[in-house]
């Protein structure tokens, strides 16, 4: 069965390949849900090996040799994480009446409001025979945090076997994925980012654990990944069509996070937000029309109240005030904490090294950079040792990487093979494109900015659980929202998590705008770059294109300036300080309208 609900308001979302690749193991015994990227099958084997060690539990190693190994790999780690936060669950229920300590970590993770905390503080309280009626009603409602999967739709290239012949379309890399996280023993969902993916979507059909059974949930979830209420509308309906349902929603900002950045046509967070607040209802009774028909056909009948729907928002979230606004005002079932959970080795994977890089940054060394193969945009951090590794090798005349794990291979430029473009080989052929002056030098300059993010993504993980990565390749490439530039120190994750209830102010940076704010300011930002490249390559088309995104931005700013209007935000400080940020923001916009370049 999907996991019930959450003895938390928040989840940790997916960071990177390998940041979060063990967060299921660190902090689902606590009741915190987060999801683990599956994307990258050598990776998790690697950390299979680790954790089988570490728990001395025997481990037979899945070769590349054998036939749908990269499925295999991702179930076979999928059941040790399950198997493993089982028996820390376990270890809590199986206390004596006496030793309650793990009891106690439980507890005290919990919000203040939380029904079960009450529960175990009153049990804790209590002697004679009411404590062991207490402690069986505690153990029936004791739960893990729901172990998710990440499957990012557009990294999905075709596969070849050993004699080169490329294989089937359920062999690629996110069919594959699905596959391997279907067969597993995980009762969680899939997480599909990045944008629809029909074949990937279709392929779900196939497998039973997706589908409802009498009166039962199916087994896993999916999960959505947005950016906007179109884009859910869209995705859900093509998923209900073939009689899958989505649980959640998961609202991302588009430039207000970290990981590749999906940037809106200008709509902000907060009238994002409205519109799936004013039409939840809608969307659920549009999905489930379409769900009820597909599922009839198929001979299964589904209630109304089978099919529940949760929306949740991440990006760019601060402290406690902004959460519980969000969660209240817009009637969201929770929120991701992303970032800022880096700066927590209890929860999640990153080595020593990159956390004081972390830590000693300045704002400006956390920025949008060119460093995806994908071609999307993607949050870096300046300092880091992977950036570094780039730059030496642009010196040594050697740009690029060597190129292993081929997940972003997908330039046919000048092979028929594909490559990534963040590769050696790619970035001497386009070295020489440059010679013969057939690409400019800021055209080179962008290319040399690929980097290897299979490598950097993952070794992170590697080096944090004090081992080697392979080939010795532990440049770290990090990737983290433009909030943790706020967030400074180590913290423990009971510090964290009384951070996010409320419970304790971590000291952030004064000059940290509100969410709302940061997000309109990135916009403003990526908007005027936009500008600029339009004064040196006019175009009526991509005018008029920024013109509707300007408007859209500016539709945005209005709506927070009437939001202040009529609802507390937040205190009379940082009213004020809102109130002027997004008169300067709108004045802003007017000086960036075409007819004033």
């Amino acid at each position: 069965m999907i996991q019930a609900k959450s003895p938390h308001s928040f989840h940790i979302p997916v960071m990177g390949l390998g940041f979060t690749v063990d967060s299921p193991l660190k902090v689902a015994k606590f009741g915190i849900s987060s999801v683990i990227s599956i994307m990258d099958d050598h990776l998790l084997e690697d950390m299979r090996r680790i954790y089988s060690e570490k728990y001395g539990i025997l481990f037979e190693a899945i070769s590349e040799n054998q036939e749908d190994y990269r499925a295999k790999r991702i179930t076979a780690f999928l059941n040790l994480t399950f198997d493993i936060v089982e028996s820390q669950i376990q270890k809590i229920k199986n206390q004596s009446l006496e030793n309650t300590e793990l009891l106690e970590d439980y507890s005290e993770l919990l919000s203040e409001e939380n029904p079960l905390k009450s529960l175990i503080t009153e049990f804790l309280q209590t002697t004679g025979p009411e404590r062991i009626s207490l402690f069986e009603n505690i153990k029936k409602l004791i739960q893990p945090g729901a172990i998710d999967v990440n499957i990012m739709t557009k990294v999905d290239k075709l596969n070849y076997d050993t004699q080169g012949d490329i294989l089937p379309r359920e062999f690629s890399d996110a069919l594959s994925a699905l596959r391997g996280f279907a067969n597993s023993k995980i009762n969680g969902s899939v997480v599909f980012s990045a944008g629809l993916n029909p074949a990937l979507y279709s392929y779900a059909e196939k497998f039973n654990c997706f589908f409802p059974e009498g009166n039962k949930d199916p087994e896993k979830g999916i999960i959505l990944k947005v950016s906007d209420y179109r884009s859910a509308l869209i995705q859900g309906k093509f998923l209900a069509k073939k009689g899958l349902w989505v649980s959640e929603f998961r609202i991302e900002s588009g430039l207000n996070c970290g990981g590749h950045a999906f940037a809106t046509d200008g709509f902000l967070i907060g009238p994002i937000l409205e519109e799936f607040k004013s039409n939840k209802t809608t969307l659920k009774e549009s999905l489930f029309e379409v769900y009820q028909k597909a599922l009839s056909e198929k001979g299964i009948e589904v209630s109304l109240n089978q099919a529940r729907i949760k929306i949740t928002y991440q990006g760019g979230i601060g402290n406690a005030k902004e959460d519980i606004f969000l969660r209240n005002y817009y009637e969201l079932d929770g929120t991701g904490w992303g970032s800022p959970f880096l700066l927590v080795p209890e929860a999640t994977s990153v080595d020593n090294d990159t956390l004081q890089r972390i830590i000693n940054a300045k704002k400006s060394d956390f920025y949008l950079s060119h460093a995806s193969p994908l071609g999307v945009p993607f949050n870096n951090l300046r300092t880091s040792s992977g950036e570094i590794q780039r730059k030496e090798r642009i010196e040594k005349n050697r740009p690029g990487s060597p190129c292993f794990k081929k997940f972003l291979s997908f330039s046919t430029e000048f092979t028929e093979k594909p490559i990534c473009t963040a590769s050696r080989q790619y970035q001497n052929l386009k070295s020489k494109q440059f010679q013969n002056g057939e690409i400019s030098i800021d055209q080179m300059k962008e290319i040399e900015e690929k980097d290897c993010l299979c490598e950097g993504l993952s070794a992170s993980a590697i080096l944090s659980n004090g081992t080697m990565p392979r080939r010795n390749l532990n440049a770290v490439t990090i990737c983290p929202g433009p909030n943790l530039a706020y967030f400074k120190g180590i913290f423990s994750l009971k510090e964290m998590v009384a951070h996010i209830y409320g419970k304790l102010n971590l000291n952030l940076d004064p000059d940290r705008p509100h969410v709302f704010v940061k997000e309109a300011q990135l916009y403003v930002g990526h908007l005027k770059q936009e500008f600029q490249k339009l004064v040196s390559s006019p175009s009526s088309k991509q005018e008029n294109y920024l013109e509707k995104f300007r408007n859209n931005l500016e539709q945005g700013i209005e709506y927070y300036q009437d939001l202040l209007k009529s609802v507390q935000i937040d205190s009379e400080e940082i009213y004020w300080k809102m109130k002027e940020q997004l008169q300067t923001l709108k004045q802003e916009l007017y000086l960036l309208k075409p007819n004033l370049i």
